[in-house]
């Protein structure tokens, strides 16, 4: 049977996320600039349940109980600390609540076990499209501070790494660097970015689908752990090309909105219509060029078969119409 269910971007992200030295990989980037100051090696997973109770002065116990997404244990500079990653695929204007719950949970915990507290950090891997404009610390979600109070108060920050920002030269790990360049071409609905002639991990492919809600099924990919991308991804136009001509819509990257891989395909088209007819024509006026912009793909490939037919732009008009 044919699976056909296309995964969450939280369970892509857990997915990805759960080999160690993917995780590393990330971090090292992050924080470290590329240096490989955390040994995969090292990595402890760690349960993520933050559940505990809490004694109140009137001896109520009250259940707070909180799950993090990815937790791990790690060690750097033989210093024990640990790392910890919030999937977000929109924006949370409480997230620095949230945060600040979970670490000190976290802390709290440490000492009911009679251990002792270690370092708790805690990113953001953001995956949403627009940029990240909610609050990243405590103080950021008050909307009035007292001058007087202004420098005494508390405060809890986290960092925000938006997938369309990281910079993958610094990513060592082969897979996690493929799964962020293509999500970041998929974001762009970069037609000649996805188009490379290069192995990589089946899975990848799916989890970048899933961070950028591009309608990648099992099915569209070739058999294997390994696979080219450039087969893969021929294979998944051909299944938006088929949907589209029986459903009349088009299909691709992202849902509700314009195809980023028809839109790709339709300005490749559109540059080289005007090029030739310039040449066939000797001028393009500025409302034909205007009017080829918005002209689907299906009019603009027939425009091509009969650019030889051309001698004037009344000719292009009668076929664009």
């Amino acid at each position: 049977m044919v699976v056909t269910t296309q995964i969450s971007s939280d369970s892509a992200c857990k997915k990805l996320f759960r080999n160690n030295q993917r995780f590393a990989a990330f971090f090292n980037a992050i924080m470290f600039d590329g240096k490989q100051a955390i040994d995969y090696k090292t990595l402890q997973h760690q349960e993520n349940d933050q559940s505990t109770f809490i004694d109140e002065a009137l001896k109520e116990k009250i259940d707070i109980k909180r799950y993090r997404d990815m937790v791990k244990k790690v060690s750097i500079n033989a210093n024990l600390c640990i790392l910890a990653i919030e999937h977000q695929s929109a924006q949370d204007t409480k997230m620095a609540l949230r945060i600040a719950i979970y670490d000190i949970l976290g802390y709290y915990n440490q000492l009911e076990n009679g251990k002792k507290i270690v370092p708790t950090l805690t990113i953001v891997f953001y995956t949403g499209e627009k940029e990240w404009t909610a609050p990243t610390s405590l103080q950021g979600m008050m909307k009035d501070i007292p001058t007087e109070l202004q420098g005494h108060l508390n405060d809890w920050k986290f960092e925000v790494v938006s997938l369309k920002d990281i910079d993958t030269s610094k990513i060592s790990d082969r897979d996690m660097k493929d799964c962020i360049e293509m999500s970041k071409e998929m974001f762009a609905g970069n037609y000649e970015g996805l188009m490379q002639n290069k192995i990589i991990n089946r899975e990848m492919m799916l989890i970048a689908g899933a961070f950028t809600h591009t309608d990648i099924k099992e099915e569209d990919l070739p058999e294997g752990d390994e696979i080219n991308m450039c087969e893969g991804m021929d294979r998944l136009f051909q299944r938006f090309e088929n949907q589209g001509m029986e459903k009349g819509e088009t299909i691709g990257f992202k849902k509700g909105e314009r195809s980023g891989i028809e839109k790709g395909k339709r300005e490749e088209k559109q540059n080289t219509l005007k090029d030739l007819l310039k040449v066939k024509l000797g001028t393009l006026s500025r409302p034909l060029e205007k009017q080829l912009t918005n002209t689907s793909l299906e009019k603009l490939n027939q425009l091509t078969l009969n650019i030889f037919n051309v001698t004037n732009e009344e000719d292009v008009l009668k076929i664009i119409n």
